[in-house]
């Protein structure tokens, strides 16, 4: 076989649940030396979930794995559930039936190395990593009333106490859209072209404080069809990206707050993504996100 037809074994997660068939899906491809970008691509189309991970032997020794992440669209540099799902199933892979429960991995991704910390269970368990670029000062969105027409709500609908619409990224740039409540949440859609006038190049994502569960602060949505996602069931870049707005505008206090959203819902796929910021001399000093992971199938990819 040529190197692009090589067999490659393959997983299947569904991350940011303890709970198989919901959360996001995700699927890492082992062993992917040989294949470049264009077929990386072609490959994560043909999944065609929010996003396919391609994991090479690291270019440091010590480190766990290279990767690269790719939507059905495009490649990029950094995402949350694919580094969550992909150190799981390393951790797995490496340490399963030494009766070890936890471990360290650290991934090469494009935007740096990052460093996880796993708890395993049986096929499944929780990882966490301090995100690999804090992120950027808050800047005001766009157009309200374009905005609005963008995710199909009027203009009313959007914001809620001191929130408004802004642009932040911790490594992928999001347009954060708060609304005033869960109805207006489930309500909202990608408005095609009104969509791409309102957001550009860049995933929307729609946030309230009205919850389905006390114990969690936000419920959320993404949207970024222009990346073949038409809606994203938990999005933990645009989670890492929410601390800067979290920060702007709630002014948490001193030390380590924790926050945990709620996303996918309104898809039948409920995730959790667990939100840590530290806070020190008025700044974000590091942010932290987590989730579990569960594996539901294993496979050979012979394309």
């Amino acid at each position: 076989m040529s190197a692009s037809s090589t067999a490659r074994r393959y997983a299947v997660l569904d991350v940011f649940t303890d709970k198989a068939l919901t959360g996001n899906q995700l699927a890492v491809v082992f062993d992917s030396e040989g294949l470049d970008g264009e077929r990386m691509q072609a490959i994560a189309a043909e999944f065609n979930l929010s996003e396919t991970v391609f994991v090479m032997e690291p270019e440091r020794p010590a480190h766990s794995a290279k990767v690269r992440i790719f939507t059905p669209g495009r490649e990029l540099p950094f995402a949350g559930h694919p580094t969550v799902g992909t150190s799981i199933i390393l951790a797995l892979e490496k340490y399963g039936g030494t009766g070890m429960k936890d471990g360290i991995i650290v991934l090469e991704e494009q935007i740096g190395s990052v460093r996880c910390g796993v708890k395993l269970r049986e096929n499944a368990g929780f990882a966490e990593f301090d995100i690999p670029k804090l992120p950027s000062e808050p800047q005001q969105a766009g157009d309200r009333d374009l905005i609005a027409a963008g995710i199909g709500l009027e203009p009313s609908e959007i914001g809620f106490e001191n929130h408004k619409p802004m642009v932040c990224d911790a490594g992928v740039t999001f347009t954060f859209v708060p609304v005033r409540d869960m109805a207006r949440l489930n309500r909202a859609k990608a408005s095609g072209r009104a969509f791409e006038e309102a957001f550009g190049s860049n995933g929307a994502f729609i946030y309230t404080r009205d919850t389905a569960s006390e114990a969690n602060d936000f419920q959320a949505r993404m949207f970024a069809p222009q990346h073949g996602i038409l809606e994203d069931p938990a999005t933990g870049s645009a989670a890492a990206a929410l601390a800067g707005i979290i920060h702007k505008f709630d002014q948490p206090r001193k030390g380590m707050t924790r926050y945990r959203i709620e996303q996918g819902y309104a898809m039948g796929r409920p995730s959790i993504i667990e939100l840590e910021l530290e806070v020190g001399n008025n700044a974000l000093s590091a942010v932290r996100i987590g989730g579990n992971a569960v594996v539901i199938a294993r496979g050979e990819l012979i394309a």
